[in-house]
């Protein structure tokens, strides 16, 4: 399990590399939601997404010697780029292994990083496979998307910001894929806000946190699909689940609501947004949950193109 000196430790070592991003009140949505509402922008990344919390913490923490093999990880894209991103920084190759799917934004990105991308299936085990016979054939180290210690703890350094830059929070929302990002947002939340609530939000066609949570044990989904393409892995991580389990306010959003809150972050808000990183507007605004106090949505990220947003419908 990850401990308070986990994330302090991730923290001081992703000065001057992550940005410390804003917090931005939200007039329209306090409104609705009778409490002060606020989005935390990871979507101002230098990567356009959270994801370079925990795969800088993960490449940081390999021996030299381990890390100069190079790295090699499968990913819908955000972490990919991430992943990309930090090898670059370091000096050495990282071999991306995206699905056949991916929005072209995505893959620009991971090859803007000099990041190899390699496609195979459409689901994270698709990926996963093909990622872990390359990393055997060419001695690359994997870099796992969000089931990994060093994985967390970078991404519970977001837990950690929100409750600095807003120490009465009482709500916190976050979106849920492999569930990385909430479990490490839950850890901090137990080192130093444990009064604080946290609400984990998937499409409610791929909500294999739920699924999981109403089993009290991880579940494999058969199928996903959502337009929210960040958040479809079958199965939640093993080390995600444990830090969720008893912790977690699972909610499910509908595609409806995610393409709205999407398209009016951007038309309304000025906020170019993914899907994956609206869903937590969506819940809001679909009230999906009832916030209490203070709330926290977490935009996970923001690459997306603006005229996918434009073709985006509610239909």
């Amino acid at each position: 399990m990850i401990t308070p000196d986990d994330i302090r430790e991730a923290a001081a070592g992703l000065e001057g590399v992550a940005v410390r991003t804003p917090l931005v009140a939200m007039p329209r949505l306090a409104e609705l939601a009778r409490v002060p509402v606020f989005l935390k922008l990871e979507s101002q990344q230098p990567t356009g997404a959270f994801k370079l919390r925990g795969a800088w913490t993960a490449l940081r923490r390999l021996a030299p010697e381990v890390r100069a093999r190079g790295v090699i990880t499968y990913s819908s894209g955000n972490h990919g780029q991430a992943v990309a991103f930090a090898a670059q920084r370091m000096g050495v190759r990282a071999v991306i292994v995206m699905p056949e799917t991916a929005p072209a934004a995505k893959v620009a990105g991971v090859r803007r990083w000099a990041g190899e991308a390699v496609f195979a299936g459409r689901t994270s085990e698709d990926r996963y496979a093909r990622a872990a016979a390359l990393a055997a054939e060419q001695g690359l180290n994997m870099i796992p998307p969000f089931d990994h210690p060093d994985i967390i703890a970078g991404q519970a350094t977001v837990g950690l910001e929100i409750v600095e830059q807003l120490p009465e929070v009482e709500t916190i929302a976050a979106p849920v894929g492999g569930g990385g990002l909430a479990a490490g947002i839950a850890a901090a939340l137990e080192a130093v806000r444990p009064a604080a609530r946290l609400i984990t939000v998937e499409p409610e066609n791929s909500a294999a946190l739920a699924a999981a949570i109403r089993a009290g044990r991880i579940v494999r989904l058969e199928h996903t699909a959502s337009v929210a393409d960040g958040l479809l892995p079958l199965s939640v991580g093993v080390l995600n689940f444990a830090h969720l389990r008893g912790r977690a306010e699972p909610v499910t959003v509908s595609e409806g609501s995610i393409v709205e809150a999407t398209r009016w972050l951007y038309f309304e808000e000025k906020l170019l947004v993914e899907p994956s990183g609206a869903v937590t507007t969506a819940a809001l605004r679909s009230r999906a949950f009832v916030p209490g106090g203070p709330t926290v949505l977490v935009v996970s990220g923001g690459n997306v193109d603006p005229a996918a947003i434009e073709r985006l419908s509610a239909a």
